[in-house]
């Protein structure tokens, strides 16, 4: 069954290029949004048929998502395999940079996680197969199509998977907020780093956090105590930039 990307800005990513194959573009009779004509020319290009359709089914097919009156059939959600996910790494000459979620269940949370992600030069997402939000249509929606261009892993055990990571030399950070846990911005984050990031409210499970090299707490200076997931990963993202960034 194909996959649906709701909305000009992801599906113009999508169409742009990325790890699965275009199958049909679905537009609105009688829409006048001048931003899908470049989709449509877009699609020429790749080779890809296009369709009009009510707009109604339009909206029964996006299932109350906003489609700006554009609809991308792809072939299904492909997840690269672990040891797939490391070559692509050490192929890119580049030190490690990954990003682990455990637990994280909010499809709007992995989108908008996944698309920080990608814009800060991760190297894959990875995500435990139990408890854990799988990548949906309202997950893609969010990421505004970076779910195209970053791998995503899902694997059976995530503390083994912390293991490998170690024995390949992967230094292993998770966010919290525990009195252990040390500032974020007071640590070197250079070299081989992958972030774990927990559930909103429940945070990182005993056997992730006990796993982690160091624990990091972002520092809070207001009366509310957490932030939202996708927040707090997005902020331990950019810090890894920015001090590869200073570093050159």
């Amino acid at each position: 069954m194909a996959d649906l990307v709701c909305g000009i800005n992801p599906v113009r990513e999508a169409l742009s290029g990325g790890m699965r194959r275009a199958l049909r573009l679905l537009v609105a009779e009688g829409g006048k949004n001048r931003r899908i004509e470049p989709l449509l020319r877009l699609a020429e290009e790749r080779g890809v048929s296009v369709g009009r359709r009510p707009r109604g089914e339009l909206d029964r097919l996006c299932g109350g998502l906003r489609h700006q009156d554009v609809v991308l059939l792809l072939e299904p959600f492909r997840y690269c395999p672990f040891e797939d996910l490391l070559d692509r790494w050490r192929a890119s000459g580049r030190h490690a940079f990954f990003l682990l979620l455990d637990g994280v269940t909010d499809p709007h949370n992995l989108g908008a996680i996944a698309r920080s992600a990608e814009v800060a030069g991760c190297h894959g997402l990875i995500l435990p197969r139990d408890r854990s939000c799988p990548v949906t249509a309202v997950a893609e929606r969010a990421a505004a199509g970076a779910l195209n261009h970053l791998p995503v892993c899902r694997v059976t055990n995530l503390a083994r998977t912390m293991d490998e990571l170690r024995r390949q030399g992967i230094w292993l950070y998770g966010l919290a907020g525990e009195d252990e846990a040390v500032n974020l911005f007071e640590v070197d984050l250079g070299g081989d780093v992958a972030l774990v990031v927990g559930a909103e409210g429940r945070g990182l499970r005993p056997n992730i956090r006990g796993r982690c090299d160091r624990l990091l707490a972002i520092p809070m200076f207001g009366r509310v105590s957490s932030l939202n997931a996708s927040v707090a990963a997005g902020i331990a993202l950019f810090e890894v930039v920015r001090q590869k960034f200073r570093d050159g």
